[in-house]
């Protein structure tokens, strides 16, 4: 579904402005962020899985905020065991070698370490699962019975074809338009695939924006703004759609 192109993949971005006011606890040794809606339920929860640049990011805990003020319980926890990557990174990095110790066999673990403590300690009855760049794999990966309800991505990377066909439930893909990721021939093939699957799913494409404009986007920069807040409100939308009617 998407390219394997890793070079330029959360390279830069732009800090949001803000005070996060959620907290960060220990879930069997993984650092998780944690905000709770008005209400305190934690019935309609979602699972942040975030971009390499982590669960600490000012920007990621922003957007998790406002999941919980649109009603959901909200789990983001750390996917990288304390090793994410600095944003503008520093020249030399190598996101390669990086990414040879972030692969499902280590990231899996953690998720589903994360998805017991929800459904079991937590009280969650129903999960989605938003997957920010690296996250969107494993949001295709766990969306399945048991695992997470109902599923949405932003600018997903590295999600393979077998992935993407063993979806079971409602997905909702929001795509940059200048996306070396997520390119036009991949889109159309994810299309493809979704639309053997009798199952509701959506692709939202918002043109003059950049892999990653969903949490790293200029703000200073209307259209940026603007395409980051529709692709949260499409998230909402599609929530409030599938996952609190179950």
């Amino acid at each position: 579904m998407t390219s394997h192109n890793l070079a330029q993949c959360c390279t830069v971005g732009s800090l949001h402005e803000g005070e996060a006011r959620g907290e960060i606890k220990e879930i069997d040794n993984i650092s998780t962020y944690l905000v709770y809606p008005g209400n305190k339920s934690t019935k309609n929860a979602i699972l942040i899985l975030t971009d390499v640049i982590g669960h600490t990011l000012i920007n990621a805990q922003l957007i998790a905020d406002q999941f919980a003020a649109n009603g959901y319980f909200v789990v983001m926890p750390d996917l990288f065991g304390g090793d994410s990557v600095p944003m503008n990174r520093p020249e030399g990095f190598n996101i390669h070698d990086w990414a040879k110790n972030h692969q499902p066999a280590q990231t899996d673990p953690i998720i589903d370490t994360i998805l017991k403590e929800m459904r079991e300690s937590l009280g969650c009855q129903n999960i989605g699962g938003v997957g920010y760049c690296f996250g969107g794999k494993y949001v295709c990966r766990y969306l399945s019975p048991g695992k997470l309800d109902v599923g949405y991505t932003a600018h997903p990377t590295n999600v393979e074809v077998t992935e993407l066909e063993n979806v079971r439930g409602p997905l909702s893909i929001a795509a940059a338009g200048k996306d070396f990721m997520l390119t036009m021939e991949k889109r159309h093939e994810s299309e493809k695939i979704l639309e053997k699957l009798d199952l509701p799913f959506q692709i939202n494409l918002f043109s003059d924006v950049e892999h990653g404009f969903a949490v790293r986007c200029d703000l200073s920069k209307s259209h940026n703004r603007f395409a980051k807040e529709q692709a949260f409100l499409q998230a909402v939308a599609w929530f409030n759609q599938y996952l609190k009617s179950l």
